[in-house]
């Protein structure tokens, strides 16, 4: 079994940065795809960013440019470090993991309000 905990969403005004970080524990495969996923009120969930154990990292057009995804494989952590945060990323973001099943976190709030 595999479990993912999400941490470092809040409240910020636009403009402003957070990073969230995501710790994976468990059966954790030297191979997977880790990532972060977003879902606002009323809409489906999207995809924000995700980052294979080689580095090589897949960003939602929404955000290049102002979010920025990395992990650490030898401590099994996703982070995304978000700057310049519009009103429009408010969401609960959901930290993903993908090995031989999908895996995803309980989500953290991302609120960007004046």
């Amino acid at each position: 079994q595999v479990q993912l905990v999400e941490s470092g969403g809040g409240l910020v005004h636009p403009g402003g940065s957070l990073r969230l970080s995501c710790a994976a524990s468990g059966r954790i495969f030297s191979i997977n795809v880790m990532g972060w996923y977003r879902q606002a009120p009323g809409k489906e969930r999207e995809l924000v960013a995700t980052i294979n154990s080689g580095g090589t990292t897949n960003t939602a057009d929404s955000v290049k440019g102002r979010f920025t995804i990395s992990r650490d494989n030898a401590k099994n952590r996703v982070f995304l470090q978000m700057n310049s945060l519009k009103p429009e990323d408010t969401a609960v973001y959901y930290c993903y993991l993908k090995q031989t099943f999908a895996y995803w976190g309980q989500g953290t709030q991302v609120t960007v309000s004046s």
